[in-house]
């Protein structure tokens, strides 16, 4: 039977490379064990405080387009990346 949780990184377990978690800690609000090629990177990313409403059309166009233009759209290993994933832009 395969374990659980086999990547452990920064103090927090992942099951796998490349899906987000919750994070415990109030730094961020997720984190990703990103993986691109044979590079490996902890990425942490989301503002704790604020919430995501994604669910409204116009909040969501808005941020798709304030964070299009961020460098590291296409780079698993930003955390911009994986922002704009979490909003399906």
């Amino acid at each position: 039977m395969a374990e659980k949780n086999k990547y452990e990184r920064g103090g927090h377990k992942f099951s796998s490379y490349n899906k987000p978690i919750r994070t415990p800690k109030k730094n961020k609000k997720f984190a990703v064990l990103a993986k691109q090629g044979d590079d490996v990177k902890l990425v942490r990313f989301g503002d704790p405080n604020m919430s995501i409403k994604k669910g409204q059309p116009a909040r969501k166009k808005s941020y798709c387009a304030r964070s299009g233009g961020i460098k590291g759209t296409n780079n698993k290993l930003s955390a911009n990346y994986w922002s704009r994933k979490k909003w399906d832009c």
